[in-house]
């Protein structure tokens, strides 16, 4: 049982301000794990109390300050890693092998990259006549989700510490250990006080009364696309920067070619990672209709060869993160079946053999791209194949959406990919596979604004200044 009933403020551990306890849910056995405490307001404003007050040193430290900070957090992070996967395992159920190896290389990845970006970033700059100056922008309010732990915040923390910044973040009260853990880290990497801090709580009321205070500079939220527009809202009245990674509902075209069963499979079988609770989720796969029956085939052998499991096993895929979550997903396989698509394999209720946990079978539907199951984020393992025509049909179909998080494209012929992914209106399109971590990555439309990962996630927390007259020194 894990016991985490304090708030990290001012480089201590502190209680509430008023007691109010919840029990954390393992979703793999449905009992209870561990307690946190519920903050209030009044923990908002002594957490943002003590960030202004660090960010009146902090943000004029040097370059070479913030390096030497990171890279002994970075020293601090490889000791306890494998601490971190245990919990990602134990908060939302993510296996083993994914929770200590992809889950924590994430958060590792962005803060070795923003190692390497601080060393080259450039924060002063002569343009004729004009110095440009870019500084952090201030007190930071971080709220992050429970689908990709260390990812989402990492992606936030590290930047922001780079740019000068001092923060309070919100970690999701789903999955709160691994932000914990995290804490420990950088309090014991020498963080100094008060420019780190973590308030646990309820999304309504932490995230309402951060993204709300006036002693807040910028607000950076990963999550539903509905808490997005509140939290813009809150943040309206005092004019603060609203940075939003919301929701998805990617397409993932597979081009006829030699190579279709296998991208098929490849994308089927990527669906199903973490529980398909991924944004950027390649959620619509977009296949050649003359092609359709070898489709069905390979895709119902890939989701067939997901193993389902408890995550202290060697599985592919564990639970979703809590009962809520589970329901949800059986409502969109009902509408799924409602609507008249085709089921390929999987469907309602959990795997053969697990009667306890919130698994959810590999499902795959054929159908068209104005039912339900093809136009929301249903957060699951549920992929929905459409056929197209031909390249424009595939194109028109992936753009037709409310979306505009990730994409992808598969294929042999290169070129024909590269085509195809500038005519896409998303944010991040990944060909064959790819992987950068200083790609950046963000939404178009509903998907959300600004950008995070490598360099262009510093500009989400950096201020920018013209000091003019000043021509350069001879």
């Amino acid at each position: 049982m894990r016991n985490y009933t304090q708030f990290y403020i001012d480089g201590r551990w502190v209680d509430p301000v008023t007691p109010n306890t919840a029990d954390v849910i393992n979703p793999a056995t449905e009992e209870v794990s561990g307690t946190i405490s519920l903050g209030s307001p009044a923990d908002v404003d002594a957490a943002v109390a003590a960030a202004r007050r660090a960010f009146a040193t902090y943000g004029e430290s040097s370059v070479k300050e913030r390096l030497d900070l990171l890279e002994a957090i970075q020293a601090e992070y490889l000791r306890r890693e494998t601490e971190l996967g245990e919990a990602i395992m134990e908060e939302m159920g993510a296996p083993r092998g994914l929770a200590c190896g992809f889950h924590t290389l994430l958060g590792k990845g962005h803060l070795g990259t923003a190692i390497e970006v601080l060393r080259d970033f450039k924060f002063e700059e002569q343009r004729g006549v004009t110095v440009i100056r870019k500084e952090p922008i201030g007190v930071c309010g971080l709220i992050t989700p429970w689908n990709w732990p260390m990812n989402q915040t990492c992606v936030k923390i590290f930047p922001a510490l780079a740019a000068g910044c001092t923060m309070i973040l919100k970690p999701p009260q789903l999955a709160p250990y691994s932000a914990q853990i995290l804490a420990e880290i950088l309090h014991d990497a020498g963080v100094p006080a008060g420019v780190f801090n973590m308030v646990q709580g309820q999304g309504s009321v932490i995230g309402a009364a951060l993204s709300k205070h006036e002693d807040v500079d910028m607000i950076s939220f990963t999550g539903s696309e509905q808490v997005g527009v509140q939290i813009q809202k809150d943040a309206a009245d005092t004019v603060k920067r609203v940075g939003l990674e919301l929701g998805g509902k990617s397409a993932w075209i597979v081009l006829d070619d030699a190579s279709l069963a296998a991208n098929v499979a490849s994308a089927t079988a990527g669906m199903m990672g973490n529980s398909g609770q991924t944004c950027s989720a390649g959620s619509r796969l977009l296949v050649p209709a003359a092609r359709l029956d070898e489709v069905r085939k390979a895709a119902a052998e890939a989701a067939g060869g997901v193993t389902v499991g408890n995550p202290q096993g060697e599985v592919a895929m564990g639970p979703v993160v809590s009962k809520s979550q589970y329901n949800i997903i059986q409502q969109y396989i009902e509408q799924g079946l409602a609507e008249g698509a085709e089921l390929i394999t999987g469907g309602l209720g959990r795997p053969d053999g697990l009667d306890k946990g919130w698994y959810v079978k590999p499902t795959v539907f054929v159908g068209t791209n104005d039912m339900v199951i093809s136009r929301e984020e249903i957060f699951g393992p549920v992929l929905v194949i459409i056929p197209y025509t031909d390249v424009d049909d595939a194109v028109r179909i992936a753009n037709d959406s409310n979306f505009g998080l990730g994409g992808y494209v598969s294929g042999e012929d290169l070129e024909a990919c590269r085509a195809i992914s500038r005519r896409l209106r998303t944010g991040a399109i990944w060909v064959n596979g790819g992987f950068d971590f200083h790609a950046p990555f963000g939404g178009y439309k509903r998907s959300g604004n600004g950008r995070e990962w490598g360099e262009h996630g510093f500009h989400e927390y950096l201020e920018v200044k013209s000091i003019i007259g000043l021509p350069a020194p001879a």
